[in-house]
């Protein structure tokens, strides 16, 4: 499993880092292990605009369905599509590719301020 080292976690487990000028926004590894197997994901469509805390999307597992929210304000800019298709890809590796949308974002520096690194957030949940 690889984090980023400019990786930030919400305390809803959502992570987001900054990689060539956009934002890769996805679930902890802590979510996905806490949700099981999963089964379906729904993404919003390019171009969608959120604001930090707003729904962009579900997640179902054999478990439950629990919604994904913004950790930073933006604009959809690409969803990833293998997991529209082949969402238990999730379930094998959360950070690599696995990333679930990309937003453009002018917010991320106010918005990432109460976000925290990864160490600590491992170390809030467990």
């Amino acid at each position: 499993m690889t984090v980023k080292d400019n990786m930030l976690c919400s305390k809803s487990h959502e992570y987001v880092y900054e990689e060539n000028g956009n934002y890769n926004i996805g679930l902890t590894d802590y979510a996905i292990e806490q949700l099981g197997d999963i089964v379906f994901v729904e993404l919003p469509e390019v171009g969608t605009k959120y604001t930090k805390g707003e729904i962009f999307g579900t997640i179902e597992s054999v478990k439950a369905a629990s919604e994904i929210y913004m950790p930073v304000g933006g604009t959809v800019v690409e969803i990833n599509e293998q997991l529209i298709e082949k969402p238990e890809l999730l379930n094998e590796e959360p950070f690599e590719d696995m990333w679930l949308i990309k937003v453009s974002s002018e917010a991320y520096l106010e918005d990432s301020k109460d976000l925290l690194d990864y160490t600590t957030y491992k170390e809030e949940v467990e």
